[in-house]
């Protein structure tokens, strides 16, 4: 509550943000083209914080202030001469992000298999070297738990462990996002980023189906964010599974 002013002044900047406890990030988005007229919007805004701070008995941690710029290497290229100092990887809420959002970093960190599964929605399409890498640490942390030498086969393990592999784990996240989305229209920053598209004779009528939006870009990283990746997913679904779990969360709600 004693904070709660600070967002409005943030937003009075035209910066985007998100406060959790004493954590405040600030990000927003640029062409590489306007680099030296966002640099001076974001200290600027720096500047104001810190007034604000101090003018409330508080003060900004210059030594735990990080900035991070992801962009794709052509881009970093094109700025390669700025002055600003930034790091190459941050942690938000305990997952590390890195400047071309390939989670390397975060990845050798993964070192017990909860980690593997905490935000691991942000993994999906990676490049495969990065998928099998974290394969590899999910083999060996299923191999030490049935005690198997590390010639054994995984496969037979994993199912024994009724653990998914890797790739299967991360659909797995996007899909119960979008089920979650779907039945309880929360977030509402999720849910506003999907549609339900009109029945089609090619499917059941009673069949959810999500409408797949035009690819706003040609590049990779595209195929990462959740309007685009949740309908793939789901659509890919066998229609029984989407209309049981659908009836059976419908089932679950109490009748008024």
């Amino acid at each position: 509550m004693y904070t709660t002013p600070l967002s409005t002044l943030i937003s009075s900047c035209s910066l985007n943000h998100h406060l959790y406890a004493d954590d405040s990030q600030l990000f927003f988005s640029f062409l590489p083209t306007h680099l030296d007229s966002s640099i001076d919007l974001l200290y600027s805004a720096l500047d104001q914080i810190s007034s604000w701070m101090t003018a409330n008995l508080l003060t900004l941690n210059s030594s735990k202030t990080e900035f991070l710029l992801i962009g794709l290497s052509k881009q970093f290229a094109k700025i390669f001469n700025s002055s600003l100092n930034i790091t190459h990887s941050a942690r938000n809420l305990g997952f590390i992000f890195d400047e071309h959002l390939i989670f390397s970093d975060q990845i050798v960190t993964s070192i017990v298999h909860s980690k593997l599964d905490y935000c691991n929605s942000h993994y999906h399409n990676l490049p495969k070297s990065q998928i099998t890498r974290l394969q590899h640490i999910q083999n060996s942390l299923a191999r030490a738990v049935v005690k198997a030498p590390k010639s054994s086969h995984i496969t037979p393990i994993l199912r024994s462990l009724r653990w998914l592999k890797i790739t299967e784990c991360i659909e797995y996240k996007l899909l119960s996002l979008t089920f979650k989305v779907l039945t309880t229209t929360q977030p509402s920053c999720l849910h506003s980023l999907i549609t339900v598209q009109p029945p089609r004779s090619t499917r059941s009528s009673s069949l959810v189906t999500l409408a797949r939006p035009s690819p706003s870009s040609s590049l990779r990283i595209t195929d990462l964010y959740f309007q685009y990746a949740s309908p793939r997913l789901w659509n890919q679904l066998p229609a029984s599974f989407v209309n049981h779990a659908l009836i059976f969360q419908i089932l679950t709600y109490p009748v008024l």
